[in-house]
C-alpha cells in the first residue's frame, strides 16, 4: 500500500529572514530513504538541509531552485511504501553495454575520493564534489582551517565554466573590463535587508563614546589561562556582552522592538554577534539569556556559536530570537563604523572599534599630564523612533563605566 507524504519547509524561521530553495538533492522518480538529506534551503543567515520525512520515491517538486518559500510551505511529495514493498523507481529501458574499464576505474577513484573526504567535509559538500567529479585538492577552501564549503565548490564549478564559455556582456558592461562575479543568495539577502532597514524601516542615529580598556585588559591577563584550562577562550567581545547587560537594564528600550501600538520589551537579553564569513558575508549567531550568565559562561557560549558559524554548521535555532546585536568591526582594523545597520526588528546595534594605545590627558593632584592608554571608540546606532539621544548616551555611559571599572 502506498501513501503520499508531504515535504514541507521548517515551520520555525528567524524573524526578518527569507528562505529559498537552493537545490534538490534528488530528482523526481528517485528513491529516497527516511531522514536522508533531500533539499538544501538557504536564508540570509544559514544554509540548512531538509531530510526526507519518509522513505519512498520522490514524486513531485512544487518549489524549484531559487524560488522563495514560506515557513511550513509544501515543497514536494514522496510516494511512501510499506516496508515489504519495493518502490517503483523511474528508469529507462536497460541497454546492453560492454564494460568500459576506463569508466570503471574513474568511478572507483571517485568513490574512494568521496570516502576519503567523509571525515573532512559536510555531506552537502561531499555530494557536490562527487556529482561534479571534482578533485577536492583543486578547490580552495575558505572555511575554518581551510575547510571546503558549499560555496567553495560552486565557485570552483563556475570558474571551470568561465574558462570554456565567453560571457555575453551588455554594452555598458563591455565598457568596463573585469570579472563578473554573480551574487550569492546570501549576499542578495543581506543587501535587501540593509536597504530595507536603513531606508524604509528605521531612522538611524549614531552616538559615539570612547572607552579605556585598561581594567578589562588587566582582568583578561589574570584569567585568560584559567579559562583556557577549561577549554574556553576569553575574548574582549565577551566583556562587551557582559557590559551590555548592565546598560540594557538601565536603558531597556535598547533591547526592544517597535510596533505601531507599543514597544515590546523582552524579559530576556539575547545578543547577536555579527560574524564575518570569508567570501560569503555576515551571519549573526545569538548568545541567549545573557542576563543570567557570568563571564565564563558568556565566553563559552560565544566561542561555541561563533565556531559553528565559521565552520558553516549553524542551525536556524542559532540565529533566532536576537534582541540586541554587537558588531566588533575593530578586529579587522576599523576605528569607527557609522551607521552600522540595525538588524531588524531590533532597535539598536553596538559597534566596537579597534583597540589601540592612544595619548590622553589626565588630571592628577590638580595637574594635567599626557599618558598612554588602551582605548577604543564605541558606537550605538539606534532606531530614533524608539529612543532619543539622551537615552542612547545614558546607555553608553553605563556600558563604558562598566568596562573602565571592571569587576566580577
Amino acid at each position: 500500500m502506498t501513501t503520499t507524504i508531504e515535504v514541507r519547509a521548517p515551520s520555525e524561521q528567524s524573524e526578518g529572514t527569507r528562505s529559498q530553495v537552493q537545490r534538490w538533492l534528488k530528482n523526481i522518480g528517485e528513491a529516497v530513504a527516511e531522514n536522508e538529506p533531500l533539499i538544501e534551503v538557504e536564508t540570509d543567515k544559514v544554509t540548512i538541509e531538509i531530510p526526507a520525512p519518509a522513505g519512498g520515491v520522490l514524486r513531485e517538486i512544487l518549489k524549484h531552485e531559487q524560488e522563495e518559500i514560506e515557513p511550513g510551505e509544501l515543497l514536494g511529495t514522496i510516494q511512501a511504501v510499506a516496508a515489504d514493498e519495493t518502490p517503483e523507481v523511474a528508469s529507462a529501458t536497460p541497454v546492453s553495454k560492454q564494460p568500459d574499464p576506463a569508466a570503471e576505474i574513474r568511478t572507483a577513484a571517485l568513490a574512494a575520493h568521496a570516502n576519503a573526504l567523509a571525515s573532512q567535509v559536510s555531506p552537502a559538500v561531499r555530494r557536490l564534489i562527487t556529482q561534479h567529479g571534482i578533485d577536492a585538492s583543486t578547490v580552495q577552501g575558505t572555511g575554518a582551517g581551510g575547510r571546503i564549503t558549499v560555496d567553495d565548490v560552486l565557485s570552483h564549478v563556475a570558474s571551470r565554466g568561465r574558462q570554456s564559455i565567453q560571457p555575453v556582456r551588455t554594452e555598458s558592461e563591455a565598457a568596463v573590463a573585469g570579472q563578473r562575479v554573480p551574487h550569492t543568495a546570501m549576499r542578495k539577502r543581506i543587501a535587501s535587508r540593509m536597504v530595507e532597514s536603513l531606508l524604509h524601516t528605521a531612522p538611524h542615529v549614531t552616538t559615539v563614546f570612547e572607552a579605556d580598556l585598561s581594567a578589562v585588559i588587566a582582568h583578561r591577563a589574570a584569567h585568560k589561562e584559567e579559562f583556557l584550562d577549561q577549554g574556553v577562550a576569553l575574548t574582549f567581545t565577551a566583556y562587551f556582552l557582559a557590559a551590555c547587560v548592565d546598560a540594557i537594564r538601565e536603558v531597556p528600550e535598547a533591547n526592544s522592538r517597535w510596533t505601531e501600538d507599543a514597544l515590546i520589551v523582552p524579559e530576556t537579553i539575547n545578543i547577536g554577534v555579527a560574524t564575518a564569513l570569508e567570501g560569503k558575508g555576515l551571519v549573526v549567531p545569538v548568545v541567549r539569556n545573557v542576563q543570567g550568565l557570568g563571564l565564563f559562561e558568556i565566553a563559552r557560549e560565544l566561542g561555541q556559536v561563533v565556531e559553528r558559524a565559521r565552520e558553516d554548521k549553524l542551525t536556524t535555532n542559532d540565529v533566532r530570537d536576537g534582541t540586541f546585536t554587537i558588531s566588533n568591526h575593530g578586529v579587522s582594523g576599523s576605528l569607527v563604523a557609522t551607521p552600522i545597520i540595525i538588524n531588524q526588528p531590533q532597535s539598536a546595534i553596538l559597534g566596537v572599534g579597534k583597540l589601540e594605545k592612544r595619548p590622553v590627558v589626565v588630571t592628577e593632584h590638580g595637574e594635567d599630564r599626557i599618558v598612554i592608554r588602551p582605548r577604543c571608540f564605541i558606537t550605538l546606532t539606534l532606531d530614533h523612533r524608539v529612543m532619543d539621544g539622551h537615552r542612547a548616551n545614558r546607555f553608553l555611559e553605563v556600558l563604558v563605566g562598566r568596562l573602565e571599572q571592571w569587576q566580577e
